[in-house]
């Protein structure tokens, strides 16, 4: 009999984020990944798993006290992310997106906007999204074309966003648009609005079906002199670039966390896999070029998971933040990816099969080290915030 492993061990997880770390680990082998299988196949939006997440205090919790949440913090925050991710990507993302981008509207947005808009998130009552990437550009956050301008007490909005979680199932979304067009100021062009998906000229639509993740949900919008009010910026106007700057160093970090559960999933189903595999009369196991596949699996999954960690810390003490989150999410993604080629090599052909859960763990980590700023993106930033 093979031991389950215990790769998410409670270290270097602090102790203040180890309660949340058990409730999500819980919540994952109770309602995520017995259902992973059937929302991979079926691709239909996870409803039912996300209503138990609100019902366990798992889904929106990063916002405050003051509006109704919990206030976890990024430690915390990573925690879960590493916990759900292992159990599935597809189910995790959309529970992790109910809420995305209203951390922005909660550190720079006006206390009615918190009332209005944060408060129903917290209390699960609304989900909401953020909208930046455009058909035509994602990594390049001073290159959307999506315009907001002002007509008497509005802004008249119109463009496209693409890849945007919850398009079509938000109440609201925290979008990009460019404001300004000074040639001497490219990121100071931008600022932040909430947008009701009720708004009149929104439009969105379902993406078609993707090769992973494919329990989340992605939409195309289209807005065509979409028309909010005036107070609806977030912020000052102009600000946008470097509001989003900000809140992707801590996103990165929570991504580097899917990663290193990606990672986790990979090692362990291979794990079990070569132990039970029997073939040349032994099992897979004992051949020395599957132990050299399984250690080199080891070394980047705790390599990954050591160094997100840390970078945890960092970013939440500001400690050149955009170097330590760059270098978080490029490592743990891409230690996802090579756990995963290598588990599919240790599966054989079966590996091919969408029934086995490697194949799942395969497509599901080409998609990490693209959002959130691709990886050669992170690696133009690493090199430039490097320490000197």
């Amino acid at each position: 009999m093979i031991i389950p492993m215990e790769l998410l061990s409670e270290y270097p997880v602090p102790d203040h984020a180890l309660d949340v770390k058990q409730e999500a680990r819980e919540f994952a082998e109770e309602h995520i990944a017995p259902n992973a299988a059937d929302y991979y196949e079926s691709g239909e939006y996870p409803h039912d798993i996300l209503e138990a997440g609100m019902d366990a205090g798992l889904v929106a919790q990063d916002l405050g006290e003051a509006v109704g949440g919990k206030g976890y913090d990024l430690q915390q925050m990573l925690a879960i992310a590493e916990e759900f991710y292992k159990a599935d990507a597809g189910i995790a993302l959309t529970l992790q997106l109910a809420s995305f981008g209203a951390e922005i509207v909660e550190e720079h947005g006006a206390d009615w906007q918190h009332e209005e808009f944060l408060r129903p998130v917290a209390q699960n009552d609304q989900i909401t999204g953020l909208a930046v990437s455009e058909p035509e550009t994602g990594s390049d956050l001073a290159g959307m074309t999506t315009s907001a301008e002002k007509d008497g007490d509005e802004w008249v909005i119109n463009g496209e966003k693409y890849w945007i979680g919850n398009a079509v199932e938000a109440d609201w979304l925290t979008l990009y648009a460019k404001t300004g067009d000074d040639p001497n100021n490219r990121y100071g062009n931008y600022s932040m609005f909430i947008v009701p998906t009720d708004a009149p000229g929104y439009h969105a639509e379902h993406i078609p079906e993707k090769m992973g993740f494919r329990a989340s949900k992605q939409g195309h919008i289209v807005l065509e002199d979409c028309r909010i009010p005036e107070e609806n910026i977030v912020g000052v106007e102009g600000a946008g670039f470097y509001m989003l700057a900000e809140f992707f160093n801590h996103g990165r970090v929570v991504v580097a966390g899917h990663g290193v559960g990606l990672a986790a999933a990979a090692i362990e189903e291979a794990w079990d896999f070569v132990h039970n595999r029997e073939a040349f009369g032994k099992t897979v196991d004992e051949f020395q070029a599957v132990q050299h596949k399984l250690a080199d699996m080891h070394l980047a999954f705790q390599s990954a998971r050591s160094l997100t960690w840390d970078a945890a810390e960092r970013v939440a003490n500001q400690e050149n933040a955009g170097y330590w989150a760059a270098l978080a999410k490029t490592e743990a993604t891409e230690a996802a990816t090579d756990c995963a080629e290598k588990g599919m090599q240790l599966h054989g052909g079966r590996s091919v099969l969408t029934e086995n859960r490697i194949s799942r763990v395969y497509r599901d980590v080409r998609i990490p080290v693209i959002y959130e700023g691709a990886n050669d993106i992170q690696r133009n930033l690493i090199y430039r915030q490097a320490p000197q």
